[in-house]
């Protein structure tokens, strides 16, 4: 672990029984007192997870705007101030770069957010893309601690160390500047759990006090230190995508089923042209939802195929913790991208029976 990168509150895992992996490069948390408890408590009340590891650009200038909508798919000219977006960034090809968060806090100042096994290839793809453009790009990543609080209890168990009305934060929209346990921080209705939920981003060296406050003061309602293995969790039953599994280089936000946040009708960007090409000629590949039929967990990289035929892999697979039913994502051929479809997961060498199903496993239950 020696060689590992470590977040701001590294030093915090072990006190409450963090296992620590290997995640990315970075020494993380995969748990602490078991996967399983971890996403229920999410589910059911709340938990905090320490995602520091992400990175955070800043985008400044008078061409900001301009320089965002080249980089992403979305339309970031609609945003309001303090409002945030997601958007896949894609290649010239269609395939993707990442997938990240924009929040625009002026016409000349946004805040990116990435994902963190992208973070030095995705800052080199937005300095490769600054052209000539009056925007200033500055990577802070090492400068923030930012943590997730998630769950049905999240904002009533915030609320008692800050000093706003969180009620007035809206989904997907921020505040900036506000007081967590006395300290400056912006704060967000984002997350990636499909529950009700914050982002909080401070400076580094300020997030072990507003980690422990929290767990000191969230105690009583339930609130956890959660790690990877159930975010992982959570996020694949509402159907949210992961880099690396759902959405890759070789992967377009098309295939992924995410094309609601590809909004071909504005102006140039990157991988346009691909893109409006792969839909109008009609997508060869799928991601889809399916639901084992014979006993079996599928899980990543696993083969996909229909009599004998091999017709894609998977790209997330668990036995559900909420639904208690072994269930997945997959990437198939899309003349087999059928609901009721039954297909195969080869599991050990061995052809196991399972069902195409609606991908979205779990309502989510987001405060719009």
């Amino acid at each position: 672990m020696g060689d590992l990168k470590k977040t701001p509150l590294f030093d915090v895992y072990p006190r409450y029984g963090g296992k620590i992996i290997d995640f990315a490069g970075w020494a993380l948390p995969v748990q602490y007192q078991g996967i399983v408890a971890e996403h229920e408590a999410v589910r059911n009340a709340a938990g905090i997870f320490d995602v520091s590891h992400m990175g955070e650009v800043e985008v400044k200038g008078k061409d900001a705007l301009k320089f965002v909508q080249n980089i992403i798919t979305n339309d970031a000219s609609i945003l309001e101030n303090n409002q945030a977006l997601y958007s896949p960034m894609c290649y010239e090809n269609g395939g993707t770069v990442d997938d990240i968060l924009v929040y625009k806090y002026a016409d000349d100042y946004f805040y990116i957010v990435i994902n963190a096994g992208n973070i030095d290839k995705d800052f080199k793809w937005m300095m490769d893309h600054k052209y000539n453009l009056a925007v200033d790009i500055v990577n802070i990543s090492p400068d923030i601690c930012e943590f997730a609080v998630q769950g049905p209890k999240a904002q009533m168990i915030l609320q008692k160390i800050v000093n706003i009305d969180l009620e007035k934060i809206k989904f997907f929209y921020c505040e900036r500047n506000v007081k967590v346990n006395n300290i400056d921080c912006m704060v967000s209705r984002t997350g990636y759990t499909g529950e009700d939920g914050f982002e909080i981003f401070c400076n580094a060296k300020d997030g072990e006090s507003i980690w422990v406050k929290l767990l000191e003061v969230g105690k009583d309602d339930g609130l956890m230190p959660v790690g990877l293995g159930c975010r992982d969790t959570l996020r694949f039953e509402a159907s949210l995508p992961l880099y690396g599994n759902e959405l890759t280089e070789d992967i377009s936000p098309l295939e992924a089923g995410i094309g609601f946040f590809v909004k071909l009708n504005k102006d140039e960007f990157i991988g346009k042209e691909a893109l409006m090409k792969q839909k109008s000629q009609g997508l060869k590949r799928k991601i889809v939802g399916f639901e084992m039929k014979d006993r079996g967990i599928p899980r990543h990289g696993y083969k996909v195929q229909v009599n004998d035929e091999e017709i894609g892999v998977v790209t997330t697979g668990y036995k559900s913790p909420s639904l208690n039913k072994n269930i997945g994502l997959a990437l198939v051929k899309a003349e087999y991208a059928n609901l009721g479809k039954e297909i195969e997961i080869i599991i050990r060498n061995k052809g196991v029976k399972a069902e195409i199903i609606d991908k979205k496993f779990y309502k989510k239950n987001y405060k719009k």
